[in-house]
């Protein structure tokens, strides 16, 4: 094989290695996949090859693979807490971050008074709108909140600190 072959079949080979692992999926601006991928246990629609000799009219092959519906995946939701009262008035309006997870659980997190405070948000039971949420920071502080969501991406409530202080919290957009 001359030196030529050789550098050839180096180039053809390198995008085939370096990409055979990837794939493409278009997502929605949210994150969410444009087309739902068949999820584990549900076979994947099958290529009906009719037996030869058997006339293709004969062969058994259904309209439209089953619907699927796609796995949810998490969204990111900003969390504005504005005072409701005196000692939550001394330190303004707080930030911080809801991580939906789309399942009637959420990851909860924003820092108070140079104190990192995470948790979790959880639905209620019987009410899949509201819910509650705790977070609880490395010296003491703790904070509990309720809330009601209008939209999977947004919702109000309220949160109380463990110094007393009340905040009326706003999810989202």
């Amino acid at each position: 094989m001359n030196s030529v072959s050789k550098r050839l079949v180096a180039a053809l080979a390198l995008p085939t290695v370096t990409l055979a692992g990837c794939y493409v999926i278009p997502v929605a601006p949210d994150g969410t996949p444009i087309y739902p991928a068949v999820p584990i246990g549900v076979p994947a629609p099958a290529l009906v090859v009719p037996a030869p000799g058997v006339p293709p009219a004969h062969v058994y092959a259904p309209s439209a693979p089953p619907a699927v519906a796609a796995a949810p995946s998490s969204a990111v939701i900003t969390a504005r807490l504005y005072p409701a009262n005196e000692e939550a008035a001394r330190d303004g309006m707080i930030a911080g971050t809801v991580t939906n997870m789309m399942s009637g659980k959420g990851r909860f997190q924003m820092e108070y008074k140079g104190e990192l405070l995470s948790g979790e948000a959880t639905r209620v039971h019987g009410d899949e709108r509201r819910g509650v949420a705790s977070a609880y920071g490395a010296r003491g502080t703790f904070m509990n909140c309720d809330y009601q969501m209008t939209t999977p991406y947004q919702g109000t409530g309220t949160c109380t600190m463990s110094n007393g202080a009340k905040y009326s919290v706003h999810l989202g957009g």
